[in-house]
């Protein structure tokens, strides 16, 4: 995706949203007028026509099996896996770990953080250890019904998919650049981008799923990124009571992610009030909130158009579940 529509189409979210709302009351008095016309017509049929034929039951919407839920999660598996194998080893996933079910890909991008913070060098190495073991975890569960990786854009470069998320988010400039491996904070704030949507789509899915073993396991997963987002948050508001602009780029990147989900406000930054944190972002009961397969994709494809590529995922993800829902 050019990082231009990136841009206009965050930019423009809420008039789509608008827009869409506007386009269903339309849409939904024109189907109410075609049923009152259907039903005045068969009431006037005379003796010489056929016989009234009752309307068909609508055939029903395909459900969502365990292992689509399971493989949609391995996609953003991939994803963060790479991410972090990359900028803690400087090397990528084994190729045993990539093969699957669709099209096979490669990664763009991805190099070694030279870390200059210690403690963050030892986070980053802990979670790419586990992110890689959430692959071979996932695919040792779906078996041949594993997905193969697709194609994964983490590049920091001018067209990478870090500097067109930057840039919508308002992070850098319309002609920035944001590569995600030069600089401990760098490299947190592209963690921040992956690991808060990782939480929310495990726990918009674990409904889905109804074998109980698979339940636990999503579950588990589950609790292994909300501790890996909350260390991030952690760190990120830490590191901005001396450099106030990473609290500020992180609310950025919030308010962005906002813009591509839907029309709700839950996406929430890392500030409290003046006196707080927001290290935990949970509504008024202190739950965290969930998002929808088709919200995650809206934001790793970065769009606000229900489309099935783009963003992180270039050519769109394997498997059943690949739509962005669109806002």
């Amino acid at each position: 995706m050019h990082d231009n529509q990136v841009l206009t189409e965050v930019l423009a979210a809420a008039e789509q949203r608008r827009h869409h709302r506007r386009a269903f009351l339309r849409t939904a008095g024109a189907a109410a007028a075609t049923a009152g016309v259907a039903g005045l017509l068969a009431s006037c049929k005379d003796d010489n026509n056929n016989a009234y034929q009752p309307t068909p039951f609508p055939t029903p919407t395909p459900t969502v099996s365990d292992a689509d839920v399971l493989n949609f999660a391995l996609n953003l598996e991939y994803l963060e896996a790479q991410f972090y194998s990359f900028a803690a080893t400087g090397a990528g996933l084994p190729n045993s770990q990539l093969s699957g079910t669709g099209t096979q890909g490669t990664v763009t991008g991805g190099k070694l953080v030279a870390f200059s913070d210690q403690t963050v060098a030892q986070y980053a190495r802990e979670i790419a250890a586990d992110e890689a073991a959430h692959v071979a975890f996932l695919r040792s569960a779906l078996g041949s019904s594993a997905v193969a990786m697709p194609s994964i854009n983490i590049d920091g470069g001018a067209s990478g998919a870090f500097t067109a998320a930057a840039r919508a988010a308002g992070v850098v400039g319309s002609t920035g650049t944001f590569d995600p491996y030069a600089s401990d904070e760098n490299f947190l704030l592209g963690a921040f981008i992956f690991e808060d949507v990782g939480v929310t789509a495990y726990k918009g899915s674990i409904a889905s799923i109804n074998n109980k073993t698979y339940v636990e396991a999503a579950a588990g997963i589950h609790a292994a990124e909300a501790y890996h987002a909350g260390l991030v948050r952690t760190l990120l508001y830490a590191k901005g009571l001396q450099t106030p602009t990473l609290r500020t780029a992180a609310g950025q990147i919030s308010d962005a992610r906002d813009s591509l989900d839907g029309s709700t406000d839950l996406d929430q930054g890392i500030v409290g009030d003046s006196t707080t944190s927001n290290i935990v972002p949970t509504d008024s009961n202190g739950i965290c909130f969930s998002r929808t397969p088709g919200q995650v994709l809206n934001i790793v494809y970065l769009t606000a158009s229900s489309t099935t590529s783009g963003g992180f995922f270039p050519s769109g993800v394997n498997g059943t579940v690949r739509q962005s829902s669109g806002v």
